[in-house]
């Protein structure tokens, strides 16, 4: 019998269960639904686990030419193309996921001491552009899923969309104020990358949340994204104060670390853009039923979408979004008519004296607001890299 030894390098490719159980290979026809392999021998990877312990059960197809094992299903769901190797180069990570428990529906840990939430994805194929790498709005989506798994997971979950107990009581909701996303790279179709998470105060009334996402392969860190958030009435709709009880539930979990650094964050105003300054100007964007969250308003990341409608096709084709802010507004609802504004700008020589610019070829600001009285809804800037000079 071959035993594989699960630990945290093992984690760190996809594999995720708890020491000190491990993997045992079983030779021959396996009851299961183990996949075939080069020489007709079926094979299937489950595991010894101690009582009480949460235990995932993986199949794999393995080849004897091969260092890879391929991994096919985890828990009875499919991870197509996800490859776990048996040379590992993570043995000596000092954040161990040793002891934490795997929450099973999420998929994923608390690290370093619960500051961090840690969960690892899969790029899909319906999450990709013409490309075939990620687009703008699935690494936004990864975001939000990480953030409401890592206030379930933290047990502070109350009946709201990612709102706590206390929160729950008083009929409160977070909003999203503004949000800044660099992206260093674009993972392709069946990447599995790594989010990490964590949370810290905004003031007095708010709370700041920030994003990490690494190639889980390599563990380099390919995104970068920080947030503000503030409290609203979900009947009223509107801003309300942080209740005390609201700030002694979330205190514990805040981590004073920054995800990008405050010289290379955007943080200085947008401009406005009206009729007469943007170039391009999209009408009659109507917001689906299927575009609502549970909050019953439109979610951030179908803003994004709106956005890119007025962006010129040759930009969308050519260049990369390696850079964006939003600034949101106001809400908006299903029965609102919008437009989206565009206006693009060359990046001259002199301006890219900082990192964060070095490499872009355009820059564009943005507006979405209402078709009817033109009020603001959102006031997006965003940065383009050529994909051509730029690999």
């Amino acid at each position: 019998m071959t035993t594989f030894s699960c630990n945290v390098s093992n984690r760190a490719h996809g594999l995720l269960c708890q020491e000190p159980e491990f993997w045992r290979h079983e030779g021959g026809f396996a009851r299961d639904h183990g996949v075939r392999n080069t020489v007709g021998m079926r094979r299937s990877w489950t595991c010894n686990k101690r009582e009480g312990r949460t235990c995932f059960i993986l199949k794999a197809s393995g080849s004897s030419s091969s260092g890879n094992l391929k991994v096919e299903k985890i828990n009875g769901r499919k991870v197509n193309g996800t490859y776990i190797e048996r040379t590992y180069d993570r043995a000596q990570e000092s954040n161990s996921w040793d002891g934490a428990p795997v929450h099973e529906f999420q998929l994923g840990r608390f690290v370093e001491g619960r500051f961090v939430y840690r969960q690892l994805f899969v790029i899909r194929s319906y999450e990709i552009g013409p490309d075939k790498t990620a687009t703008m709005e699935t690494l936004m989506n990864l975001l939000q899923e990480t953030a409401l798994n890592h206030v379930m997971s933290s047990g502070l979950a109350g009946d709201g969309f990612g709102a706590t107990h206390e929160m729950s009581l008083r009929k409160l909701i977070w909003v999203v104020t503004r949000i800044h996303i660099q992206v260093e790279k674009y993972s392709s179709w069946g990447d599995v990358v790594e989010v990490n998470t964590w949370v810290d105060a905004a003031g007095k009334n708010g709370m700041r949340r920030e994003w990490e996402i690494r190639d889980n392969k390599t563990q380099q860190i390919i995104t970068r994204a920080t947030s503000t958030w503030v409290i609203m009435n979900r009947e009223t709709r509107r801003l309300s104060k942080m209740p005390e009880q609201v700030r002694q539930e979330v205190k514990p979990f805040y981590l004073n670390r920054a995800a990008i650094g405050e010289a290379v964050e955007d943080s200085t105003k947008i401009d406005k853009l009206s009729n007469d300054t943007a170039e391009s100007i999209r009408s009659g964007l109507a917001p689906r039923w299927s575009d609502m969250d549970a909050n019953q308003h439109v979610n951030n990341v179908k803003y994004i979408g709106w956005i890119l409608e007025s962006v010129p096709i040759n930009i969308l084709e050519d260049y990369n979004l390696t850079s964006m802010t939003l600034e949101f507004r106001r809400e908006c609802r299903q029965s609102n008519l919008l437009e989206s504004l565009t206006h693009m700008e060359v990046i001259e020589a002199e301006e890219t004296n900082s990192e964060s610019k070095a490499k872009a070829d355009f820059k564009s600001t943005h507006l979405i607001r209402m078709q009817q009285d033109k009020a603001e809804i959102v006031r997006a800037r965003a940065e383009w890299r050529s994909k051509r000079k730029h690999k």
